[in-house]
């Protein structure tokens, strides 16, 4: 059955104990043409003789964020900072991340506010770090409650090990077959997860809650959880198998319906599904020219048909930041937000409660997303969270994975271990699918080299799993896409035009791709289109190639538009779970891996 809950007693009481420390964000403010409110009445608690008596309005504090993915610590390199766009135009990037800096900030904004919520919008985890993945994400969980998380929707990657597992996240209990990792048994969420659209094969209803009230002193604010309908084609099939993902659109109206059925006439939607501002500075203003002017995506197309029964939209999935205003079906603007990824930001939402009428004072919303910056205390409950479950995985990093007899680096154009880690990546996509073609990589996932002295008394030439992980931190997934010759030809080229112009990005290319690349000439043509083969023959325009690239890449990211358009999408294991297979297979102590010579791209300067 849906319930309705209070606001969590037990833990808003602690809130009152909360570690308080001075947290200096960074702030830029999106609001919904921010008009008086109607009436006398203002916003907030009246002070009337006799003591407070509720006025007509009451401000609500929402505070959001999305696609943590298990990320603990501070997230390393690009995954740990956010562009700023200033004044005059340049922008600046700033070190953001780490759930020690998220729980200040967080404890700090909701200082003073009688009335604060705090949601996600999915992929709360999978795709994690080891700290958190290798403990199927306990300890991001465990993180989450002391982080007093209200409620979150379901993301893609909550269904990595499947349903069952998820339902062992939100009820507690030791995993099934690796036992429990403490001498205390995992309790579970303290908060729910929503799965609205995510049915059961054979009830045909939700396998979780749908929806979730937050009440508090007459004050009633409901929560529709979804996820994207095309969760199945993103998540292996055993992680979806006896589920059915319904369309996002028709299951919140259904949702929204019920609620006001009930009584609860302010509606939130948690949808995991999203959208590409133009900008990748996290204070864009998308709604310049105009209201929503500056986003494109599903989410358009949701909050666009979304009832207006709906009052703001939290959204997730793509891991960009946004702030827009999209009009609803009635032709009104309504907020949608998103806090970019890895708890990098937070959205700070404020609601206008109307108690006369129950719902949202439209008019009145204002948003803005928050750096989570690294300039503030850290909260010690994390840092002790962090240490417990660091120790316990430093055996695991210790373990050798594979044998090199030289460094292979990871700088130049073409770096030898961008070489091997596309090798691994294209033997990894055909262990998936046997027409697999080639890989590709970015290099900036790469994040340091494979040193062949012993770092740890593990001895020359041993690689170890912590080693690995440090090349590879960011658990993105390996996944398989068809590409026509000519969109295999056009991100090549993405890699020095568009966005990449003035600072190449050369994609890292497995074995049997080979080209020519042209620094004399500029923007696209200096990727040498008859040059481009694939185990010697010129690449089919009209040809479909089978790609394998990481997850990061398959999203679009780094200015390769075109690999985000990619068809007939698997996704397989995190990449370095494909470096580790990779390695293992063609090493030994007596037969170690020699690095790659780089000699795929031919360089013309």
């Amino acid at each position: 059955m849906p319930a309705t809950s209070p606001a969590h007693p037990e833990r808003r009481r602690r809130r009152t104990n909360r570690f308080l420390a001075l947290a200096a964000g960074v702030v830029t403010v999106g609001a919904l043409a921010a008009a008086a409110l109607p009436g006398a009445a203002t916003a907030g608690e009246d002070q009337r003789p006799g003591g407070h008596w509720p006025g007509r309005y009451q401000d609500v504090q929402l505070l959001s964020f999305n696609d943590l993915h298990g990320n603990l610590e501070p997230p390393a390199g690009s995954s740990g900072r956010v562009t700023e766009k200033q004044p005059d135009g340049t922008t600046k990037t700033i070190d953001a991340g780490g759930v020690e800096y998220l729980a200040t900030h967080l404890r700090q904004a909701r200082k003073g506010e009688k009335y604060s919520i705090t949601a996600a919008g999915g992929d709360m985890v999978g795709a994690s770090p080891l700290i958190s993945g290798l403990f199927h994400d306990e300890p991001t969980i465990e993180a989450l409650n002391k982080l007093d998380l209200d409620v979150t929707s379901v993301g893609n990657h909550e269904f990595d090990e499947g349903a069952r597992e998820l339902g062992r996240l939100q009820n507690g209990g030791c995993h099934p077959k690796d036992g429990c990792y403490t001498d205390e048994e995992f309790e579970g969420a303290d908060f729910p997860y929503l799965a609205a659209n995510v049915l059961d094969e054979k009830t045909k209803k939700p396998i979780l809650k749908p929806y979730w009230v937050w009440k508090k002193n007459g004050v009633k604010v409901g929560f529709i959880g979804v996820t994207l309908e095309g969760t199945p084609d993103i998540v292996s099939a055993d992680g979806v198998k006896g589920l059915t993902f319904k369309d996002e659109v028709e299951t919140i109206n259904k949702y929204a319906k019920e609620l006001q059925r009930k009584g609860v006439k302010s509606i939130v939607a948690l949808v995991h599904e999203g959208g590409f501002p133009a900008s990748t500075s996290y204070n864009y203003d998308c709604d310049s020219p105009g209201a929503g002017d500056g986003i494109s995506g599903p989410i358009v197309d949701i909050a666009s048909n979304v009832t207006p029964q709906v009052d703001a939209l939290v959204t997730g999935h793509t891991h960009n930041a946004y702030v827009c205003s999209i009009a609803d079906p009635a032709g009104n603007p309504r907020m949608v937000t998103s806090a970019a990824s890895f708890g990098r930001l937070y959205t700070d939402t404020t609601l206008t409660y109307d108690r006369r009428t129950g719902d949202i004072a439209r008019t009145a919303v204002k948003s803005a997303n928050r750096v989570v910056t690294r300039d503030v205390p850290k909260a010690p409950d994390m840092t002790e969270l962090i240490g417990k479950w660091n120790t316990l995985a430093a055996p695991i990093g210790n373990r050798a994975i594979g044998w090199i007899s030289g460094d292979i680096g990871n700088t130049g154009t073409e770096s030898p271990l961008g070489d091997l880690i596309a090798d691994a990546q294209l033997a990894h996509g055909r262990q998936l699918d046997p027409e697999t073609d080639l890989a590709l990589m970015n290099p900036g996932g790469i994040r340091a080299p494979l040193t062949y002295a012993a770092k740890a008394g593990e001895g020359d030439g041993v690689v170890t799993y912590a080693e690995g992980f440090t090349v590879q931190p960011f658990a993105n997934t390996v996944n398989l896409q068809d590409f026509t010759g000519a969109q295999l030809i056009q991100a090549l080229k993405e890699q020095v035009s568009g966005p990449n112009a003035a600072a190449p990005k050369i994609l890292q290319i497995s074995s049997g791709l080979t080209y020519t690349l042209d620094l004399t000439k500029s923007g696209a043509d200096r990727v040498v289109t008859d040059s481009i083969r694939l185990n010697g023959s010129a690449i089919d325009p009209a040809a479909t190639y089978r790609v394998a690239t990481n997850s990061f890449l398959a999203g679009g990211g780094d200015g390769f538009t075109t690999l985000g358009q990619g068809t007939n999408d698997v996704v397989g294991a995190d990449d370095l779970t494909a470096l580790e297979q990779y390695l293992t297979a063609n090493s030994s102590a007596a037969n170690p891996i020699a690095p790659p010579k780089a000699d795929r791209i031919t360089v013309v300067n």
